[in-house]
């Protein structure tokens, strides 16, 4: 490019930081507008790095499970009476998005864009000097025997045929691993090259760090509205002004809708509310995240401490977080380890912005000119960061990614 475009990344959580990143290194001189959201998810997530997690949410066989999760009020799917009406329009396109077909296309658009996850990971963090962010320790699967896994066969058979690598454990070889894990839980699956990282919040910062070392800017301010000149962007309007741009990457996660609905472009997105609970000193350090199928939660041990994370709540992006959500999970962690320290135990929520059929929204609308997606990522904000940054600021270079951008377009609902 003879001139460098002016370019404004909207949001700056680790998925908008991570296309910031990619774009400062090829001398683009990215501006992210970072709204600082209290509850937005970079920070409070699980922190797994998990490329072969293909299979999208709506599953025929989590499908089944569903309404017996929605009879339990201290189930893993929680959505309150005032929020029915509104999350039925969703709902009904997640049941169609678990339809054979739709299942199998998810998992390949999937593929394609977590496969280099831990690589991209690795890309930022080496020029960063540090990679004693990311744990490669694999993650574990915790079954109370063959019955629960036979639960979950369709999953984790699409998975092993994108490629992920497994090993089925018995206790003894569970025991091995993981010690301290509690006598009911008998049977396991390993994911060996499944990783994670021990301090997302400092992700995040170091990415940051990349970015204004490399001549990006990273500006507090909340994008209220995307302007036009025709079918194309000439900058977005903020609370304090407006700021031009010749191209705006749309990273505002959960929030990302709102600034497409005036372009009449209306993407399902929903918010699934994410709990965790922090615990300074748990007494207990598994070597590797661990998700026990029966409680659907993410136990990761991280810098801080042991981290318990999970919960799916529809209920918007203005409620207040339910604290109470995030006590159930000392219960799902008592479950894995019965003696754990809860002492000093603090709760924390976040949205995640979830699409129907769990494919994000990537690539530069058709319709307008100038508007490129980076939204969507789900359960896997983390592990897609990276790979999104560097697809996505290559093709706004002008270069080939090698990358089809179609099954994720923003337009495709």
């Amino acid at each position: 490019m003879e001139t460098k475009p002016r370019i404004v990344v909207l949001g700056g959580g680790i998925v908008g930081l991570c296309v910031a990143w990619h774009l400062a290194r090829r001398g683009l001189a990215p501006l992210v507008l970072d709204a600082a959201r209290p509850h937005a998810a970079t920070t409070g997530n699980a922190g797994a790095i998990s490329h072969g997690s293909v299979a999208p949410l709506a599953m025929p066989g989590v499908l089944r499970q569903v309404p017996k999760m929605l009879m339990d009020p201290a189930g893993a799917l929680h959505i309150p009476a005032r929020y029915w009406l509104r999350a039925m329009p969703w709902l009904a396109r997640f049941v169609l998005s678990a339809q054979r077909p739709k299942v199998e296309a998810a998992a390949a658009a999937l593929g394609s864009l977590l496969f280099s996850a831990p690589e991209r990971h690795r890309e930022i963090l080496l020029a960063e000097g540090a990679t004693d962010l990311i744990r490669e320790q694999g993650q574990m699967y915790l079954y109370r025997d063959d019955a629960q896994m036979a639960k979950d066969a369709a999953g984790l058979e699409l998975r092993r045929r994108h490629g992920l690598r497994m090993e089925v454990l018995d206790r003894a070889a569970l025991t091995a691993l993981e010690p301290a894990v509690a006598p009911a839980y008998t049977r396991a699956v390993f994911l060996p090259d499944h990783g994670s990282c021990v301090n997302p919040a400092r992700l995040a910062r170091v990415v940051a760090d990349g970015v204004r070392r490399m001549g990006g800017e990273i500006r507090g301010g909340e994008a209220r509205r995307i302007l036009l000149d025709g079918r194309r962007v000439r900058g977005v309007t903020t609370e304090a002004a407006d700021v031009p741009a010749d191209i705006v990457v749309l990273a505002a996660g959960a929030w990302s809708a709102r600034l497409l609905a005036p372009l009449g472009i209306q993407v399902p997105l929903e918010t699934q509310r994410g709990y965790h609970m922090m615990l300074p000193d748990a007494g207990v350090t598994p070597g590797r995240i661990l998700s026990p199928a029966d409680r659907k939660v993410f136990i990761s041990p991280m810098e801080e401490g042991l981290r318990v994370a999970g919960s799916v709540e529809i209920a918007g992006l203005d409620a207040p977080p339910n604290e109470a959500r995030a006590q159930l999970l000392l219960g799902d962690l008592r479950a894995v380890f019965p003696d754990v320290n809860t002492e000093g135990a603090t709760p924390w929520m976040g949205h995640r912005p979830c699409l129907p059929d769990s494919v994000p929204c990537l690539g530069p609308l058709k319709t307008w000119d100038g508007i490129w997606c980076a939204f969507g990522h789900g359960h896997l904000g983390v592990t897609g960061s990276a790979p999104t940054g560097a697809v996505l600021a290559q093709a706004i270079a002008g270069d080939n990614p090698n990358f089809d951008f179609a099954p994720f377009s923003a337009e495709r609902f």
